[in-house]
């Protein structure tokens, strides 16, 4: 139990510190903290895997200072036992909350119930987890990505209104076992299931990353003799995938069109210039919120389970409207 291996470290006088990253965040060498009267936030993210994350961190960090949060911040680097081993410093730590954003779904009761028996709330930020005990976390505050994926399915059907003739879709799927790579699939499935002219004829991951969108794109390319639709889960594989099919001596956007989702600045400005053809928004900008759910959560007061972020969705006209004024 992790109340008992918190005892030991202190009775023997053992702190133990994270070693915590990121720009602003507290770098975790004032041990448990509290003792000015701040709230003590620890918060491990997923990583810094695209420009959504970032804008994410950045928010957090920012939202932090603004609200006078005392943040011990992690970077996980994508991986799921950094997370577990962040979250169990932060324990030792004596923080008064603990928030994260999981880098898969599974995984999660035994750490989170130490959290528990130590009587530190926690909260999930932008991703859910498959805990079938919902007391683990107090609340949690993200887009609703099945609704995503949906409205991703909704503009490709209403824009082959009328047309027959088959529509082979690659899709560029986030990393494996993550909610919203997980969601964002079965909702878009969910809507383009009911017309047969619509086929997914390649489906793979590209860890929600540049890189990999555009390496897999370009396995697409090689293998399947005839695409018309991209659906990438993050505008970050979508921007991959766009260098791969300008290098394939194809026009995206035009030969293939491209649906993506988050609408972070670059993704927006493929969009204005019709690059991509559809982009439906995922807020990273989180930080306030969290702030302010911290506090209450921290205060014993009531919160939804489930704080949902609002968000829309663009065409290359409305992404030229609203270009130079993105925050992210």
């Amino acid at each position: 139990m992790v109340s008992k291996r918190w005892t030991a470290a202190v009775l023997s006088g053992l702190l133990i510190t994270s070693a915590l990253s990121g720009c602003g965040g507290d770098d975790g060498d004032s041990g448990s903290g509290g003792g000015d009267g701040k709230l003590v936030l620890g918060f491990s993210q997923v990583g810094a895997e695209s420009g959504w994350r970032t804008a994410n961190t950045k928010s957090i960090q920012e939202s932090a200072a603004s609200a006078g949060v005392e943040l011990k911040f992690s970077d996980a680097q994508g991986k799921q036992e950094n997370q577990i081993k962040a979250i169990r410093n932060f324990i030792t730590q004596r923080v008064d909350v603990i928030a994260f954003s999981p880098v898969v779904e599974s995984g999660w009761d035994t750490v989170l119930k130490e959290a528990k028996d130590a009587n530190i709330p926690v909260i999930l930020t932008d991703r859910a987890v498959d805990s079938q005990d919902t007391s683990l976390y107090k609340t949690f505050i993200g887009s609703d990505f099945v609704l995503e994926g949906k409205k991703a399915g909704e503009w490709l059907v209403k824009d082959y209104t009328g047309k027959t003739d088959p529509v082979n879709i690659v899709e560029l799927q986030g990393t494996p076992g993550a909610a919203p790579a997980n969601d964002r699939k079965a909702g878009f499935a969910d809507v383009i299931k009911a017309d047969p002219k619509f086929k997914v004829v390649a489906s793979q991951t590209g860890q929600f990353t540049r890189t990999d969108g555009k390496q897999v794109m370009e396995t697409f390319l090689k293998a399947q003799p005839k695409i018309d639709v991209l659906y990438a889960h993050n505008d970050d594989m979508g921007l991959g995938a766009i260098e791969a099919i300008e290098a394939a001596g194809k026009k995206p956007g035009t030969d293939i069109k491209i649906i993506t989702v988050d609408a972070v600045k670059d993704g927006m400005t493929a969009l204005s210039e019709g690059k991509i053809n559809y982009i439906v928004e995922c807020s990273p900008l989180l930080g306030p919120q969290l702030m302010d759910l911290a506090k209450k959560v921290k205060a014993g007061e009531t919160v939804p389970q489930r704080v949902l972020t609002e968000e829309t969705t663009f065409t290359p006209e409305q992404a030229k409207a609203v270009l130079a004024e993105r925050k992210y």
